[in-house]
């Protein structure tokens, strides 16, 4: 499929384009793009820095994608990098910045992000599959979220975050904490409101999946005693129920960071 320019885009000499790529008005594609087949850029989109972007994308109007970080004295260098999958969409005025070297130097989203009006990902994110951000959410820097997460409009996520897969992030939260897989967190300093079981159940999990996930939630969650007692009582007794290992684990591995409980 043959590659279209519109005549006023900027494609500077080196940027790699895939077969059937398409270059709208006004689109600006720095040295250093490398842009997938069948990929689109609308009116105003920028690609710039050492960016990837995958196929069958679909970048639209003053969307920005690979601008420096938003860090003091920072200089562009060849290992900021900015690594975007494959069938992902970023609506208008949308901006993933690209790593810092020295910290991590890449920013990643999966595939099948969608990314709507006005939302941003800060440098040195790392970012599933299947995520959807929805109009104005903002991501701080060096954020981890797992595949098939959902954001309500306006949420802020504090820098170094983690939210585990599947969850999901009530319009609206200021989250400061991590968010465990399958939770859902609602609130200004965001608090687990419960289990997301409607994004769960559109997924697929059965009865059985959903008793285990439940069980582990309200194993760690609620009950008496000290949080840290409940969480060892509970990493013993689902040792061998994966789902229920995999909230449990995620919250062992926090390590100094606070993990977002009920209210």
């Amino acid at each position: 499929m043959p590659v279209e320019i519109h005549p006023s885009a900027i494609v500077e000499p080196g940027a790699e384009l895939g077969d059937g790529v398409r270059i709208g008005p006004f689109c600006h594609i720095g040295a250093h793009a490398v842009i997938g087949d069948r990929t689109q850029l609308h009116a105003h989109a920028v690609v710039t820095g050492h960016t990837t972007l995958g196929h069958d994308c679909a970048v639209h109007s003053h969307a920005v994608l690979g601008g420096t970080p938003q860090v003091l004295g920072f200089q562009d260098v060849p290992e900021s990098r900015l690594e975007i999958g494959n069938d992902c969409t970023m609506r208008e005025h949308t901006t993933v910045h690209a790593g810092v070297p020295k910290l991590a130097g890449v920013t990643r989203l999966g595939n099948k992000c969608f990314m709507m009006v006005g939302s941003h990902v800060a440098h040195d994110c790392q970012l599933g599959n299947d995520i959807v951000i929805a109009n104005g959410v903002q991501i701080g820097g060096h954020v981890e979220i797992g595949d098939n997460v959902w954001f309500g409009g306006l949420v802020a996520v504090h820098q170094f975050t983690r939210i585990g897969r599947n969850a999901f992030i009530g319009g609206g939260a200021i989250l400061v904490e991590d968010v465990i897989p399958f939770g859902s967190v609602i609130g200004n300093r965001a608090k687990l409101a419960g289990l997301n079981m409607v994004g769960l159940k559109r997924r697929g999990y059965d009865k059985a999946q959903l008793h285990e996930i439940r069980s582990a939630y309200k194993a760690v969650f609620a009950g008496g005693g000290l949080f840290k007692d409940r969480l060892a009582d509970a990493a013993i007794a689902f040792k061998d129920k994966p789902l229920a290992m995999e909230i449990i684990n995620f919250v062992l591995a926090a390590g100094g960071r606070p993990i977002c409980k009920p209210g």
